[in-house]
């Protein structure tokens, strides 16, 4: 793809470089998106040289959305439906404009996801200009898997994923269903842009096209639950959608589901930098099943799952430990005097090893169903159970088992296949959703920026796929934010004032999130939760504005510690505000005494920044504005090899009226240039399989001089990860006598135009190359997910003796040289990369 800022002379080039859409476009920028590059291959360097380019990239496969949970409820009473289905807008003060007759009347929000299927009567039932589903475009069709050819035509109906009709009923769920629900903004017009086919990936181009489709259409709002992870706020769809956030559309977008992964893992393209990167937090309840039991003093024991065990029973109980207090039950082989337990409800406690450990165990004694009750109080956010039939029960409810099998009653277990629900009080109700990724960007700007309620939420659903279901993930959350700016629209009106400053309204106003129900625990991590829960009833109703939303305080090198609020009261009296510091526990980024991550949820710490705050109290007349001087100071005594970063808020408080608004902070305690880039470890494959290395025709590390034909499979392969992320990744091919001394070089470039690079300059340019194979800008650093398709490393092939140019490699010795620059490293400059020098590689290639 080409991005520029110069429309003459592409269109111009047009017929030559045989665009895959329009070329000319009444853009303030423009993307061309080509196909069957490798034929331009030569005409790059030429390309890049035309005034207003700004950079070429290729084409990146975004991953499929993929929800935390799935579940299809099998009526309005099922379990699985939320005990309050309306409980989210509640949180979110939705409930209260609903209640005014606020429904995103008139509002246009475009939702690019996998299609949706209007034909769900309670999504208007019908396509097209005067129904809910006004409009759209299937840009790929359902044979389209990221890979293969799109089909696209102008009906974007999705009857086989349902990602998108669920996002779609978050937005615009008509009222009235037998599960009680209705969308944030019901009476906002949708239009549906499909992206993904049923099955398969999808890639940037389609979704730029989709962008700038929604633009032209004339939305308002354009939502996107997608993205993959890339860590940096210049990915090329991050981009795009931040531009179109600065002319005018509200942009919200998913922050991703991969908290596990922890920290510096941001996905795109929810980085663009005037977008809405959107968190989740969980829902106040967790629906339950119900399993029945012979006593009448006890007659029903909740356990935990959507769906119910699909033995209905009734069963007997058999206990494996007497003991209620044992540590490590059924972790060993059960007893050879254990009966043959195929008839019972085998109950276990929980503890000392992997719960499929615990099931393999009783299954060797013939155990079909099981119970594992919980050694704390409440419920854990379910267990895993591998192939086998068990649930996770409440530790009262085990013990009271267990003292009925040691007494010798006959009490027998059933599992009703529907019945009555049990609301349980969630532990995590109301916290952030422990699968929302962390920020920040690697280039330490704030994401995401505000949560939603996106976990256990109830919507719409294609038709022959149960026409409602219960999905979790930021894909939830994020349409209900959408749906909180059609209402805000609605009630302030469309204007470019209002949608630019949509994001600081909802950040400003939302409510900070704990870490923890217990007391002491600090605030969650910004990283994490952003500004916090929004809160649509606040931003439209509160009389004091406060700006900016976000305090950008960068690293300790490039810190900046000062910053002007902006406090105006809009109201028609004086008011007195008050001024405070309100930290956030302060995250520890990198495990210490590693180069890693540390993994979700991130560790907090309670070492703060101070802040000076002049003045701490004000009186503002009615309609006027008053300016705060904050200085914040990172937190002391810190380890710096965790990288923590701090955040927090300043939060102003209206003494009269009672409004209280924030606006966050965050900053990194440490030098982000000091993080490591390449990972040049063993952690991850194990003893003598340190990264990076190449693999060679065999399948073997590559660990001396090897020869390569390039015919039937023999050919290197570069293994590589990244501890964090690199503004730059250049993979080259040097002389096979090359030294790497960054010192030193001052030998002229010896190579053709290096593919896509602007970088000639200084020592880096002055390094001898043979020539360029790769280059990747703004690379996301890897998961420990053990394989390509999880983030666990990179995997590059030289499958064709040329360089990325096109120019085949003369025969000869060789070695491969890798370089990632450091974060905020100069990129003209050698010593600001880290580097691995591969074993020669030698190219013998029969040329006609």
């Amino acid at each position: 793809m080409l991005n520029t800022n110069s429309t003459r002379q592409i269109c111009l080039l047009g017929p030559l470089l045989q665009s895959r859409r329009p070329l000319c476009e009444n853009f303030p920028f423009l993307y061309l998106l080509f196909k069957d590059l490798p034929q331009f291959l030569k005409n790059l360097a030429d390309l890049a040289q035309i005034p207003g380019v700004k950079s070429i990239k290729p084409v990146a496969i975004v991953p499929r959305p993929k929800p935390v949970k799935i579940a299809i409820p099998s009526g309005p009473r099922d379990p699985i439906v939320p005990p309050d289905s309306q409980s989210t807008h509640i949180m979110m003060g939705v409930d209260k404009l609903h209640a005014r007759g606020i429904f995103g009347k008139g509002i246009k929000i475009g939702i690019i996801d996998t299609g949706t299927d209007y034909t769900n009567p309670f999504l208007g039932g019908h396509f097209g200009p005067g129904n809910k589903i006004a409009g759209g475009y299937d840009f790929v069709g359902d044979a389209f898997n990221g890979t293969n050819t799109p089909m696209p035509d102008a009906d974007p109906l999705d009857q086989c994923a349902g990602h998108g009709t669920h996002v779609a009923g978050i937005i615009g769920a008509n009222p009235g269903n037998e599960f009680n629900i209705s969308g944030v903004a019901y009476e906002s017009t949708l239009f549906s842009y499909r992206v993904f086919g049923c099955s398969g990936t999808t890639t940037d181009d389609i979704i730029i096209e989709a962008l700038l489709r929604g633009q032209k259409d004339g939305m308002d709002i354009l939502t996107l639950s997608l993205g993959g992870p890339v860590g940096w706020t210049e990915s090329t769809t991050s981009v795009v959608a931040s531009r179109l956030a600065r002319m005018g559309k509200i942009v919200t977008i998913a922050a991703g589901n991969d908290g596990s992964v922890g920290s510096w893992y941001t996905s795109g393209p929810s980085n663009g930098i005037d977008v809405i990167s959107v968190a989740s937090v969980d829902n106040l309840f967790i629906p339950l099943r119900n399993a029945t039991t012979s006593d009448p003093t006890h007659p029903t024991i909740p356990y935990f799952d959507f769906t119910p065990i699909p033995l209905p029973g009734p069963f007997p109980i058999y206990a494996t430990s007497n003991d209620t207090t044992v540590v490590g039950d059924a972790c060993n082989p059960l007893p050879d005097d254990t009966p043959d337990l195929s008839k019972f409800l085998v109950i276990i406690r929980r503890g000392a090893c992997t719960f499929v450990t615990k099931l393999q165990n009783i299954a060797n004694k013939g155990a079909k169903v099981s119970l594992i009750y919980d050694n704390g109080s409440g419920f854990a956010d379910g267990i895993e159970t591998g192939n086998f039939t068990s649930s996770l029960i409440q530790a009262s409810d085990g013990v009271f088992l267990v003292e009925q099998f040691i007494a010798g009653r006959n009490i027998t277990i059933s599992f009703p296949q529907h019945g009555a629900l049990f609301n349980f009080p969630s532990n995590t109700g109301g916290l952030v959703s422990g699968f929302t990724s962390y920020g920040p960007t690697n280039d330490m700007f704030f994401k995401p920026a505000v949560a939603a309620p996106g976990g256990n939420i109830i919507s719409t659903y294609p038709v022959d796929m149960g026409s409602f279901a219960v999905l979790s993930g930021t894909s939830m959350a994020t349409p209900a934010l959408a749906g909180c700016a059609a209402l805000l629209l609605e009630l302030k009106g469309k204007s470019l004032v209002t949608a630019r400053n949509a994001r600081t309204l909802f950040e400003t106003t939302a409510q900070m999130v704990p870490s923890s129900r217990t007391d002491g625990d600090p605030l969650q991590t910004l990283t994490q939760q952003g500004a916090g829960l929004v809160n649509i009833f606040n931003a439209v109703t509160y009389n004091t504005l406060l700006s900016p939303g976000e305090l950008l305080l960068n690293d300790t090198t490039y810190f900046v510690g000062r910053h002007v609020l902006t406090i105006k009261n809009t109201g028609s009296e004086s008011e007195t505000y008050k001024i405070t510091h309100v930290p956030a526990g302060t995250a520890l980024t990198i495990q210490a005494g590693t180069i890693f991550p540390n993994d979700g949820p991130a560790p907090l710490i309670s070492q703060f920044a101070t802040v000076e705050i002049e003045p701490n109290s004000l009186i503002i007349p009615p309609f006027k504005e008053a300016e705060v001087v904050v200085i914040i100071h990172p937190p002391t005594n810190i380890d710096e090899t965790t990288f923590p970063v701090y955040s927090g808020f300043i939060q102003v408080q209206a003494v009269y009226s009672g409004e209280i608004l924030h606006s966050s902070y965050q900053g990194l305690a440490a030098v982000a240039k000091n993080l490591k880039i390449i990972d040049d470890t063993d952690s991850l494959l194990g003893p003598g399989f340190p990264f990076p290395f190449l693999m060679d025709a065999s399948g073997n590390p590559q660990l001396g001089p090897e020869n390569y034909t390039f015919i039937g499979g023999d050919f290197p392969i570069l293994f590589f990860r990244l501890a964090s992320g690199s503004p730059r990744v250049t993979i080259d091919l040097v002389q096979s006598d090359f030294k790497l001394s960054k010192r030193d070089s001052t030998i002229p470039v010896t190579s053709d135009w290096t593919f896509l690079s602007k970088h000639q300059k200084g020592t880096y340019g002055a390094l001898p190359i043979a020539g360029n194979l790769l280059e990747i800008d703004f690379m996301s650093r890897n998961s420990d997910i053990l394989d390509e398709a999880g983030g666990g490393f990179n995997i590059n092939p030289f499958s064709i003796p040329a360089f990325a140019n096109g120019t085949i490699i003369p025969n000869g010795q060789y070695r491969i040289l890798l370089r990632a620059l450091k974060i905020t490293g100069n990129p003209d400059d050698e010593e600001d990369y880290e580097t691995y020098l591969s074993p020669p590689v030698g190219v013998f290639v029969s040329y006609p």
